[in-house]
């Protein structure tokens, strides 16, 4: 090799190359918000001694005849025997198996507690007899923090605009496709929220994000809220506080509600 030419053994590549990508994979992630708790402690790759994570009864799935149950650490906001008591409301009706339904005009109701980034559960059924058209007949949604809306609404086989159906985050994105079952069965939403964050001017510093699983299908994959929801107009952010009320809304029509309940999530820390 002609002199002033630097020589690479094998290894000594090899180990710039592996160094390399691992500094590029962090630098260029960019999205991972994961931090480091102070004082954390830090877990050597495959560490037995590391703690191991609760273990947790799933609960049973819901079906489209029947609502399931919850997993053994979640709050259950409505099931057997709850009544409405984790409710601020009017005057929804309840039965004993936990099978809630709006009384057309007696108003929206909202947790009694507040709740921030969350994982989110709800069943909900439109009367089988119930005649839709477009957003009326069949209309509910779910606001997390107060502000959020995740659409509620009949769409097997009624059409309304795409960022208003089951599934769409209402005046902002459609869901990816529609697996709402027909009138009279059960349709399921899982959903991923996390709370926008704001910097102490006021200024945006992360959009909040909703993942909506819808019978088992995703229909939101991680997408941002472009700002608190908003009917006929563009959505616009506005500081507030990280947590809030969960609120289901009453839109005047009986829509049936069963095996609610939500379990907080806490940042996750990194590994090293």
């Amino acid at each position: 090799m002609p002199s002033g030419h630097m020589k690479f053994t094998i290894p000594t590549l090899a180990s710039f190359v592996i160094a390399f990508t691992i500094a590029f994979s962090i630098t260029a992630s960019g999205t991972n918000t994961s931090t480091t708790a102070p004082g954390a402690e830090e877990w050597p790759v495959h560490d037995m001694k590391r703690p191991q994570p609760a273990m947790v009864n799933p609960g049973l799935t819901g079906t489209a005849k029947t609502p399931g149950t919850a997993p053994s650490d979640a709050t259950v906001l409505l099931g057997a025997g709850t009544g409405l008591k984790h409710w601020n409301h009017g005057g929804w009706k309840v039965d004993a198996d936990g099978i809630a339904q709006v009384t057309p005009g007696t108003g929206d109701i909202r947790t009694k507690e507040s709740f921030g980034d969350c994982q989110f559960h709800i069943e909900w059924l439109v009367p089988a007899d119930r005649e839709c058209d477009g957003q009326a007949g069949s209309n509910s949604g779910v606001f997390f923090l107060d502000k959020y809306e995740v659409q509620i609404l009949g769409s097997n086989p009624n059409q309304t605009y795409p960022d208003g159906q089951a599934g769409s985050m209402y005046g902002q994105y459609p869901p990816l496709v529609n697996p709402c079952r027909p009138n009279g069965e059960w349709n399921t939403y899982d959903i991923i929220f996390t709370a926008p964050r704001f910097e102490s001017d006021g200024s945006l510093a992360a959009a909040g994000t909703v993942t909506v699983i819808f019978n088992g299908v995703v229909v939101q994959n991680h997408s941002a809220f472009m700002g608190i929801t908003a009917h006929g107009s563009k959505a616009k952010y506005q500081k507030h506080d990280p947590t809030g009320q969960i609120r289901i809304q009453d839109h005047g029509d009986p829509i049936k509600f069963a095996n609610i309940w939500v379990r907080p999530l806490g940042e996750r820390t990194l590994a090293w």
